[in-house]
Protein backbone atom coordinates (compact mmCIF):
# COMPACT_ATOMS: atom_id res chain seq x y z
CA UNK A 1 0.00 0.00 0.00
CA UNK A 2 1.10 3.17 -0.73
CA UNK A 3 0.56 6.51 1.07
CA UNK A 4 -1.04 9.39 -1.58
CA UNK A 5 0.64 12.54 0.82
CA UNK A 6 4.52 11.11 -0.08
CA UNK A 7 6.33 10.99 -3.64
CA UNK A 8 8.45 8.48 -4.77
CA UNK A 9 11.37 9.75 -3.37
CA UNK A 10 9.62 9.30 0.29
CA UNK A 11 8.97 13.73 0.98
CA UNK A 12 5.66 15.16 1.49
CA UNK A 13 3.77 16.52 -0.93
CA UNK A 14 0.13 17.93 -1.38
CA UNK A 15 -2.24 15.22 -3.41
CA UNK A 16 -2.49 16.06 -6.92
CA UNK A 17 -6.22 15.90 -7.47
CA UNK A 18 -6.49 17.87 -11.10
CA UNK A 19 -7.85 14.73 -12.82
CA UNK A 20 -10.09 13.35 -9.90
CA UNK A 21 -13.91 14.06 -11.15
CA UNK A 22 -15.87 16.03 -9.05
CA UNK A 23 -17.98 14.13 -7.28
CA UNK A 24 -20.90 14.56 -4.17
CA UNK A 25 -19.06 13.90 -0.80
CA UNK A 26 -19.82 13.43 2.27
CA UNK A 27 -18.36 12.43 5.75
CA UNK A 28 -19.44 11.65 9.42
CA UNK A 29 -17.23 11.66 12.05
CA UNK A 30 -18.09 11.43 15.96
CA UNK A 31 -16.47 11.82 19.45
CA UNK A 32 -17.19 12.53 22.82
CA UNK A 33 -15.96 14.76 26.00
CA UNK A 34 -16.37 12.34 29.25
CA UNK A 35 -17.15 14.18 32.35
CA UNK A 36 -18.58 13.57 35.80
CA UNK A 37 -22.36 13.56 36.18
CA UNK A 38 -21.91 17.01 38.28
CA UNK A 39 -20.26 18.67 35.23
CA UNK A 40 -22.72 17.22 32.41
CA UNK A 41 -25.76 19.02 35.31
CA UNK A 42 -24.18 22.14 34.24
CA UNK A 43 -24.17 21.52 30.46
CA UNK A 44 -27.87 20.39 31.05
CA UNK A 45 -28.86 22.94 33.30
CA UNK A 46 -27.30 26.18 31.81
CA UNK A 47 -25.65 26.77 34.33
CA UNK A 48 -22.04 26.78 33.37
CA UNK A 49 -19.75 29.83 34.27
CA UNK A 50 -19.08 30.43 30.18
CA UNK A 51 -22.69 30.54 29.24
CA UNK A 52 -23.82 28.21 26.30
CA UNK A 53 -21.88 25.33 26.34
CA UNK A 54 -22.93 23.25 23.88
CA UNK A 55 -23.85 26.29 21.39
CA UNK A 56 -20.60 27.99 21.52
CA UNK A 57 -19.43 24.22 20.93
CA UNK A 58 -21.20 23.76 17.88
CA UNK A 59 -20.11 27.17 16.21
CA UNK A 60 -16.25 26.54 16.74
CA UNK A 61 -16.70 23.25 15.44
CA UNK A 62 -18.28 24.24 12.23
CA UNK A 63 -15.78 27.27 11.96
CA UNK A 64 -13.32 24.39 12.45
CA UNK A 65 -14.98 22.57 9.47
CA UNK A 66 -14.22 25.77 7.50
CA UNK A 67 -10.66 26.31 8.26
CA UNK A 68 -8.82 22.87 8.49
CA UNK A 69 -7.10 23.45 5.35
CA UNK A 70 -5.06 25.98 7.55
CA UNK A 71 -4.69 23.22 10.59
CA UNK A 72 -3.59 20.33 8.82
CA UNK A 73 -0.73 21.47 6.35
CA UNK A 74 -1.64 18.98 3.34
CA UNK A 75 -5.24 19.39 3.15
CA UNK A 76 -7.00 20.93 0.36
CA UNK A 77 -9.36 24.19 0.49
CA UNK A 78 -12.98 22.81 -0.26
CA UNK A 79 -16.04 24.48 -0.54
CA UNK A 80 -17.90 22.97 2.04
CA UNK A 81 -21.89 22.82 1.01
CA UNK A 82 -22.64 21.81 4.47
CA UNK A 83 -21.29 21.50 8.23
CA UNK A 84 -23.45 19.99 11.05
CA UNK A 85 -22.90 19.64 14.59
CA UNK A 86 -25.39 17.18 16.87
CA UNK A 87 -23.89 17.44 20.48
CA UNK A 88 -25.93 15.27 22.63
CA UNK A 89 -26.05 15.13 26.33
CA UNK A 90 -25.19 11.77 27.81
CA UNK A 91 -26.43 10.49 31.31
CA UNK A 92 -24.89 7.26 30.68
CA UNK A 93 -21.29 8.60 29.82
CA UNK A 94 -21.83 10.60 31.59
CA UNK A 95 -20.70 13.29 29.11
CA UNK A 96 -21.01 14.98 25.58
CA UNK A 97 -21.70 12.66 22.27
CA UNK A 98 -20.28 14.77 19.01
CA UNK A 99 -21.53 13.99 15.70
CA UNK A 100 -20.15 16.59 12.70
CA UNK A 101 -21.62 15.82 9.40
CA UNK A 102 -19.53 18.05 6.22
CA UNK A 103 -20.88 17.49 2.68
CA UNK A 104 -19.00 18.90 -0.83
CA UNK A 105 -19.03 18.34 -4.48
CA UNK A 106 -15.25 18.39 -4.96
CA UNK A 107 -12.55 16.41 -6.07
CA UNK A 108 -11.07 15.18 -2.69
CA UNK A 109 -12.96 14.00 0.60
CA UNK A 110 -14.03 15.78 3.49
CA UNK A 111 -12.81 13.30 6.09
CA UNK A 112 -10.29 15.68 7.99
CA UNK A 113 -13.47 18.44 8.05
CA UNK A 114 -15.41 16.40 10.22
CA UNK A 115 -12.55 15.23 11.95
CA UNK A 116 -11.15 18.83 12.97
CA UNK A 117 -15.22 20.10 13.79
CA UNK A 118 -15.66 17.12 16.33
CA UNK A 119 -12.17 17.46 17.57
CA UNK A 120 -12.64 21.89 18.06
CA UNK A 121 -16.11 21.06 19.59
CA UNK A 122 -14.98 18.98 22.06
CA UNK A 123 -12.07 20.54 22.31
CA UNK A 124 -14.41 23.72 23.01
CA UNK A 125 -16.46 21.73 25.16
CA UNK A 126 -13.40 20.84 27.50
CA UNK A 127 -12.21 24.21 27.74
CA UNK A 128 -15.48 25.98 28.61
CA UNK A 129 -16.01 23.45 31.49
CA UNK A 130 -12.84 23.03 32.96
CA UNK A 131 -12.68 25.16 35.68
CA UNK A 132 -15.52 22.51 37.57
CA UNK A 133 -13.98 19.33 36.30
CA UNK A 134 -9.94 18.58 35.14
CA UNK A 135 -10.38 15.08 34.56
CA UNK A 136 -12.43 15.02 31.59
CA UNK A 137 -11.23 13.24 28.50
CA UNK A 138 -11.77 13.38 25.22
CA UNK A 139 -12.37 10.10 23.75
CA UNK A 140 -13.16 7.87 20.31
CA UNK A 141 -13.09 10.96 17.84
CA UNK A 142 -13.23 8.95 14.44
CA UNK A 143 -14.45 8.49 10.99
CA UNK A 144 -18.07 6.65 11.26
CA UNK A 145 -18.91 6.82 7.12
CA UNK A 146 -17.32 8.71 4.19
CA UNK A 147 -19.12 8.48 0.58
CA UNK A 148 -18.45 9.36 -2.62
CA UNK A 149 -15.19 9.31 -4.76
CA UNK A 150 -13.01 6.23 -6.64
CA UNK A 151 -12.84 4.76 -3.00
CA UNK A 152 -16.86 4.50 -2.13
CA UNK A 153 -18.61 4.25 0.56
CA UNK A 154 -16.80 3.23 4.13
CA UNK A 155 -18.95 2.58 7.37
CA UNK A 156 -17.66 2.11 10.73
CA UNK A 157 -18.83 -1.12 12.71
Amino acid sequence: MSLSHFNPKGEAHMVDVATKSVTHRVAVAAGAVVMAAETLALVLEGSARKGDVLGVARLAGIMAAKRTADLIPLCHPLPLTRVALDLEPDTALPGVRIVATVETDGKTGVEMEALTAVSVAALTVYDMLKAADRAMRIDGIRVTLKDGGKSGRYEAL
